[in-house]
């Protein structure tokens, strides 16, 4: 008959279907608040409002990626230019962060821009 399943109450359907359009809607107005607030946060003037915006993004768990001392991996990193030392032991390190990145739970959501250490 119909074609309907007597087990299944369609109130509950309906009601599952409502929670999966919040949930989506959700989670694409996180993104976009994210990404804005990465795009306020490259344009501040203000340390102490960089700094305030980015203890709000890591309370929800994006966090800032300043790799400066790690071994500069091109998988992960940007590099946006070299500075020269006569040191081997920094040589492939990056020497500094120039535009921090960004991770949103262990995911990468922008890639740091780094200086990177090359010997002469």
């Amino acid at each position: 008959m119909g074609g309907t399943d007597p087990m299944i109450d369609p109130s509950e359907n309906d009601v599952e279907t409502i929670s999966d359009e919040l949930l989506d809607q959700a989670l694409a107005e996180r993104r976009a608040l994210v990404q804005l607030c990465l795009y306020a946060m490259d344009r501040a003037r203000s340390t102490g409002v960089v700094e305030r915006l980015e203890e709000g993004l890591a309370g929800i768990g994006v966090t800032a990626v300043r790799p400066d001392g790690q071994r500069f991996d091109p998988a992960v990193h940007e590099a946006g230019g070299t500075v020269p030392t006569d040191d081997p032991s920094l040589d492939g390190l990056v020497a500094e962060t120039e535009v921090v990145g960004f991770s949103d739970r262990g995911r990468p959501l922008r890639a740091p821009i780094v200086t990177v250490y090359t010997q002469r």
